[in-house]
C-alpha cells in the first residue's frame, strides 16, 4: 500500500543525525515556528558539538571543552527538541512513515529530514584494530586521542588532507613528533593545486612535521609503521585519515534513491515523499550533474534550507561552498568548487603566507583560496 497523502502542515519531524545539518534543521524548525513534535536521533554520544574543532584547537589544546558543545544542555528542552543520544537507527518505514530504532523504539513523521553525514575510511591492514591507533570523526575519538597523547612521543598520521593536515599541527602543538604518510608527491595538489599544496608541507616542515610521501602503510606492530616502500616509523600512536564515506545504508535499504550519497532534489528532496537529506550525505544538482560537498557550513546552510522546505518554503538550495582550514596558527579560506579546475592563477607570496589563489574552469573563476 502506499502512504496516505502528506499534510500540508507537519505536525511530526524526525531528524535522523546529530551533526551540523541536523542540528542547524533543527534550530531553524523552531525559530520559523514550527510548533510540532521535533524528534533528533544522533549515533553519538554527545550533543552537538563544534566538530571543525576536534582537529584544530580542540585537538591542540588551546579550546576548552566548554567551547565544543553548540548549545548548552538546557537549549534542547527548553526549545521542545527531544534529543536523543547514542540512538542508532535501524530502519525506515516509509509507507508507515516510521523510523525505528536499534533499541525498538519507533518514531513516527510528517516530514524526516536524514543528515547521517559521513563516516571515516579505514584500511584493511594488520594492526589497525589495535587499542592506539584512532581515527578522528566524533569528540570521544578526539577525547581518547587526546587522552592517549599523554603518554605519547610519536604519532604517525596516516593520510594528508585537510583533517590530516590539521591534526599533525595541532599534535606538533602538543610536543609530539609528528610523522605524516600519504602516497600523493603533493599532497593537496589535486584540490588546491601543486603551489599551494607544496606551500602547505612546507609549513608543516617548517614546524616540525616529518613527511614520507610517495609510500603507504603497510603494517602496524603498536610501536612502529611499516611502510610500502620498506621503510618504519616509530610510532606509539596511529591517526587514520583517509577521507570519509557518506553514511547511505538507511536510505538504500528504504529504497531511496542512492548515488554516493542520497540523491535529492534542488529543494534537498529526496525520491520518495515528505523524505530530506542535508549536509555531508546529500548529493544535489549542480549544472548538468550533482555534487557532494563535505564542508561543516555547507551542512549548517542546507539543514536549514531543508527546515524551512519541510514547512513548506519550497526554496532551492543555491549556497557558494566555504570552509576553512588550520595550520600552525594560519587560516587557508576556500569559497567555491575545487573539483574541476583546469587552471590557477595566484596573487600574492606563497613564502610569506599572504597570497589568493584562484581557481578557473575554461576561463570562469569557480573557486578561490586565500592565505
Amino acid at each position: 500500500p502506499s502512504p496516505p497523502p502528506l499534510d500540508l502542515a507537519p505536525q511530526r519531524i524526525v531528524i535522523v543525525g546529530g551533526g551540523a545539518a541536523g542540528f542547524a534543521a533543527a534550530e531553524r524548525l523552531r525559530a520559523l515556528g514550527f510548533d510540532g513534535t521535533l524528534t533528533m536521533l544522533s549515533a553519538d554520544r554527545d550533543p552537538p558539538c563544534d566538530r571543525p574543532n576536534l582537529s584544530k584547537d580542540y585537538l591542540a589544546g588551546t579550546a576548552p571543552a566548554e567551547w565544543i558543545p553548540l548549545r548548552e544542555p538546557g537549549f534542547y528542552p527548553e526549545q521542545r527538541i527531544d534529543l536523543r543520544l547514542d540512538c542508532e537507527v535501524d530502519a525506515i518505514d516509509l509507507r508507515k512513515r516510521e523510523v525505528r530504532t536499534m533499541t525498538g523504539e519507533s518514531h513516527g513523521y510528517d516530514r524526516l529530514l536524514l543528515a547521517t553525514g559521513a563516516m571515516p575510511l579505514w584500511l584493511s591492514l594488520p594492526g589497525l584494530d589495535l587499542p592506539n591507533v584512532h581515527c578522528l570523526g566524533s569528540l570521544s575519538d578526539a577525547r581518547k586521542l587526546i587522552a592517549d597523547c599523554a603518554d605519547a612521543r610519536n604519532i604517525a598520521v596516516v593520510g594528508a588532507g585537510f583533517i590530516g593536515l590539521e591534526a599533525a599541527g595541532a599534535l606538533r602543538a602538543r610536543g609530539l613528533g609528528v610523522h605524516v604518510v600519504a602516497p600523493e608527491p603533493v599532497p593537496m595538489a589535486r584540490l588546491l593545486g601543486p603551489e599551494v599544496g607544496r606551500c602547505l608541507v612546507e609549513l608543516h616542515a617548517r614546524n616540525g612535521v616529518d613527511f614520507h610521501l610517495g609510500t603507504s602503510a603497510a603494517g602496524y606492530d603498536g610501536h612502529a609503521l611499516a611502510l610500502a616502500n620498506g621503510e618504519s616509523i616509530d610510532a606509539d600512536m596511529l591517526l587514520v585519515g583517509i577521507g570519509v564515506v557518506p553514511r547511505t545504508r538507511l536510505a538504500e535499504a528504504a529504497g531511496l534513491a542512492v548515488r554516493n550519497g542520497i540523491l535529492v532534489d534542488a529543494r534537498l528532496r529526496t525520491s520518495v515523499e515528505g523524505v530530506y537529506a542535508a549536509g555531508d550525505v546529500a548529493r544535489y544538482p549542480r549544472g548538468p550533474g550533482d555534487v557532494r560537498i563535505e564542508h561543516w557550513v555547507h551542512a549548517q546552510r542546507q539543514g536549514q534550507l531543508a527546515a524551512a522546505n519541510m514547512l513548506g518554503a519550497e526554496q532551492a538550495f543555491d549556497e557558494v561552498p566555504f570552509f576553512w582550514t588550520h595550520h600552525h596558527g594560519l587560516d587557508l579560506r576556500v569559497c567555491g568548487y575545487l573539483d574541476a579546475w583546469d587552471e590557477v592563477r595566484i596573487d600574492g607570496d606563497l613564502q610569506r603566507h599572504d597570497f589568493i589563489a584562484r581557481y578557473f574552469r575554461e576561463g570562469r573563476l569557480v573557486a578561490a583560496a586565500s592565505l
